[in-house]
């Protein structure tokens, strides 16, 4: 049997080695994937559908299901991906912002820059967390309580460099930010504000929403 070696970094010399069908798997997998990204983003969730995206992929519809049980799977792994690439870009942002407005700002912009290349996607994600699997759920909270980690760390670095109260509820205040966040983007759906017009909105709330807890 053929075998193709991948180094990966860890504690061990031993390479992983994937057999030709495991990589030819794999490949067929990132097609799939390609395909149905490109077609939610134009149609949205109902839009596509799973011979549209085996068409797409050029491959059968069975093809598709070898490697995903049914549309919401796939849905769902686009999502998780999306959400891994944006998590580390909106760290870093927050990281760099020297204000708490900046942080947030940063963070916030990241994101609605991210989401505005493909809004019909983003519009799509939303429509189905109404109906979506337990686990799917489960997986999608986890998420947002990572990115709620970032805007309440953001807030107490604020009370520590003395910008905030230090008795400021940052739970609290990261709830109604990440609101006014969320709510925007309605904004850009129907009333077709750019990524400009939404962070400067944004810095106007946050303007706001922070004058209640200045020190």
């Amino acid at each position: 049997m053929s075998f193709v070696s991948v180094n990966i970094e860890s504690g061990s010399e031993t390479p992983v080695k994937l057999t030709r069908r495991a990589l030819a798997k794999q490949r067929t997998r990132e097609r799939v994937l390609s395909a149905a990204r490109q077609l939610f983003s134009e149609r949205g969730y109902e839009g596509a559908t799973i011979r549209d995206i085996a068409q797409a992929a050029g491959m059968s519809t069975g093809a598709v299901f070898a490697s995903f049980s049914d549309k919401s799977e796939l849905f769902d792994e686009i999502l998780t991906a999306d959400y891994e690439v944006i998590y580390a870009q909106m760290k870093q942002a927050a990281r760099d912002g020297e204000t708490v407005a900046d942080a947030l700002l940063g963070l916030f912009g990241v994101a609605y820059s991210f989401h505005l290349e493909q809004l019909p996607l983003l519009q799509a994600s939303i429509a189905v967390s109404w109906t979506r699997s337990d686990a799917a759920e489960k997986r999608a909270r986890t998420d947002i309580k990572q990115l709620f980690a970032l805007i309440t760390d953001a807030l107490e670095r604020g009370v520590q460099a003395g910008e905030l109260k230090a008795d400021v509820d940052a739970k609290l205040v990261a709830e109604i930010a990440w609101d006014v966040y969320v709510a925007n983007y309605r904004r850009a759906v129907y009333d077709g504000w750019t990524v400009e017009n939404l962070v400067a909105h944004l810095r106007e709330q946050l303007k706001l929403i922070l004058a209640g807890v200045r020190a």
